[in-house]
């Protein structure tokens, strides 16, 4: 009997999923495998929402599969080593696993093909599953990437997309296999989560993009950026756990073909726009992917207070809260807290990148790292010293102060007047609110950019 192992990583899910989908096609019986990373676990990536939202995608994947006659086979320790211990045990001759595009998941890749060698078993590197054009498709002929959106969009729009995968109605697990435990949230990194974070797993994720689709969707070219209206599909964490399929979504999204759908597929462009770079230049995790010699301004104290949402600026409060609460984080919202980080405090946006990796569930590496080097001026914008006014930016998307009031209720019964500038409120009104003066003056700090960068005015 002719067996094969379905290793999961980042794409857990039964629906459209080509790595399972090739291993219930290639042999009689299956192992769908997860293994617990100990090089993960121990990293700086492990945190508690996500910790939790990972074991509730395990938990209904083995759910999932149970319905299929299989169970999720859980086990810890050395991905390569567990996977070749697994395969020999089982007879296994082939092991498919998603393709990714960090540093880590290429080495990763690279150490479970030379083990499962050493025991006579092949891997198969499935690049399609996570992204609906995976990276190296879309390259210029001199180049290894594209380091702009715009050409990159076109062609990515144009680019023949793979028929959606076959979903297996039945998957036999070989006989003797113990398939171990499905590990709680707190198994795999202990601590707190945000209190109102976001469910996983691929039921939660399809409902969820169900209601999206058929409601929020037709708005989302005029909501999209409206903060008090929160009008996004919210499906980030569930792309990026693969407990939903990028492509999927988009061709869901397009059967209706409307300037909104059209809008929203052009953000989930950008996810694989930033998996292509950071493919080509896995070293922009930590290194800037265009230096700019900056001699970043480094304040404890500063930065502390945007970590907690006390800066003094709302509508930067508001996200940090947001942040802290969820989980997650609007997309405008993150937009206007990096800003606010790298451009007005100019605090390196390292530092920013790894305090939303340590709180967002989406906290995906490729668009957590390139979307803030795209605010630094560090990244693929050419637009290396653009500066935003923050209060504009909360009198533009949040007019009506809903966000603010939502996430700083020491604010919600101030006029409009006054509530993304609380500062200019009368002396003795200013001496009751329970809201910190500002930390700098925007304007003033703005200077630090100019400086660092050597910049006239």
């Amino acid at each position: 009997m002719a067996v094969a192992i379905a290793l999961f990583t980042r794409d857990l899910r039964v629906h459209d999923n080509p790595t399972l989908a090739a291993a219930v096609g290639d042999a009689n019986a299956v192992v769908p495998l997860f293994v617990l990373d100990d090089t993960i676990l121990a990293g700086s990536f492990n945190r508690p929402n996500r910790a939790h939202f990972l074991a509730e995608s395990l938990r209904d994947l083995d759910g999932s599969l149970r319905e299929r006659g299989a169970r999720l086979v859980v086990r810890r320790g050395d991905v390569a080593a567990e996977a070749a211990r697994l395969a020999a045990a089982a007879g296994a001759t082939t092991v498919h696993i998603s393709g990714d595009v960090s540093r880590y998941a290429r080495s990763r890749q690279d150490r479970i093909a030379r083990r499962l060698a050493e025991v006579g078993v092949g891997l198969r590197v499935h690049d399609e599953t996570l992204f609906v054009v995976p990276p190296g498709i879309l390259v210029p002929h001199d180049r290894d990437h594209m380091a702009v959106f715009t050409p990159y969009f076109r062609r990515w729009t144009g680019h023949r997309r793979r028929p959606l995968a076959a979903t297996p109605q039945r998957i036999t697990l070989p006989s003797g296999v113990d398939p171990g435990q499905v590990p709680a949230g707190d198994q795999i990194c202990a601590g707190d989560t945000s209190p109102d974070r976001l469910k996983g797993g691929e039921s939660a994720a399809r409902r969820r993009a169900t209601q999206w689709l058929d409601g929020g969707l037709s708005s989302y070219e005029e909501n999209h950026d409206a903060l008090g209206q929160d009008g996004t599909s919210r499906l980030s964490a569930h792309l990026h756990f693969g407990t939903l399929s990028p492509l999927e979504l988009v061709e869901r999204s397009l059967e209706t073909p409307t300037v909104a759908a059209q809008d929203f597929v052009r953000q989930v462009a950008w996810r694989d726009f930033h998996a292509q770079v950071l493919a080509a230049r896995p070293d922009a995790v930590r290194a800037d992917y265009r230096p700019r010699g900056d001699r970043w301004h480094a304040d404890a104290t500063e930065i502390a207070v945007w970590k907690e949402g006390r800066t003094g600026y709302p509508v930067v409060d508001a996200g940090m809260r947001q942040l802290a609460r969820e989980g997650w984080m609007h997309n405008r919202a993150r937009l206007i807290v990096a800003h606010f980080l790298c451009k007005t405090l100019y605090v390196d946006w390292r530092t920013g990148a790894q305090h939303f990796a340590d709180l967002l569930i989406d906290g995906d590496t490729a668009n957590n790292t390139m979307n803030w080097q795209w605010v630094a001026g560090t990244g693929t914008d050419a637009r290396i010293n653009r500066t935003y006014n923050v209060v504009l930016q909360a009198r533009r998307h949040d007019p009506a102060g809903r966000y603010v009031r939502r996430y700083v209720p020491e604010l919600a019964g101030l006029d409009d007047a006054y509530l993304h500038e609380p500062w200019l409120l009368p002396e003795d009104l200013r001496a009751g609110l329970d809201y910190p003066e500002r930390i700098v003056d925007q304007d003033q700090a703005r200077d630090r950019l100019r400086q660092g960068r050597g910049l006239t005015r």
